[in-house]
């Protein structure tokens, strides 16, 4: 029911990308690089109905993608929903008790994309994309620096997250301790 907290999970995501980036720096000197202030930015594309949070933070394997972002494809959650669901019960009251998580950008999103690269030497960059119908796709991707944008196509639903006020006050609101820039 609050719809905003997929701005707050995908930050908190990235917030952790970019801390597991600087760490591996310490400890591998292997890794690529970034040019610049590691930072989380936030993009809204209102004629193309997007918003794209990118970071610069430790990025993903084809391997990474599909264990972490294939999750809830191949989990016991999704399986229990169903479950729920044809017993004639909300399978909503689900979301908050398993963590909400990346999953969370279905609830304005029909459509979301992940371009990453891995902070890994040798690795190659993936497009992960998914209409959070329980499938998705890996593909190779184009991105050229370590790190991962999350591309958000909006529903007509919710529209209003497209408005930079909005995103200004859930960021406020939910992300004002991240000690990255925003």
């Amino acid at each position: 029911s609050e719809r905003e907290v997929f701005l707050r999970e995908l930050i908190s995501n990235a917030s952790d990308a970019l801390d597991r980036a600087r760490f591996a720096a310490l400890e591998d000197t292997e890794i690529r690089a970034v040019s610049g202030e590691p930072s989380i930015r936030i993009t809204i594309d209102k004629e193309q109905k997007t918003i794209t949070i990118s970071d610069d933070g430790i990025g993903l394997t084809e391997e990474e993608a599909l264990q972490h972002l294939g999750t809830i494809a191949r989990s016991g959650t999704r399986a229990f929903a169903d479950a729920i669901e044809t017993k004639g019960d909300d399978a909503s009251t689900l979301v908050g008790q398993f963590g909400v998580g990346f999953y969370a950008s279905f609830m304005v999103a029909d459509r979301v994309l992940v371009r990453s690269l891995s902070a890994q030497k040798d690795t190659s960059s993936i497009l992960w994309s998914s209409e959070g119908a329980g499938s998705f796709d890996i593909t190779e991707g184009e991105r050229a620096d370590r790190g991962t944008d999350v591309v958000l196509h909006i529903r007509d639903d919710a529209s209003e997250f497209l408005e930079v006020d909005k995103l200004r006050d859930i960021v406020r609101q939910h992300s004002d301790f991240i000690q990255w820039p925003i």
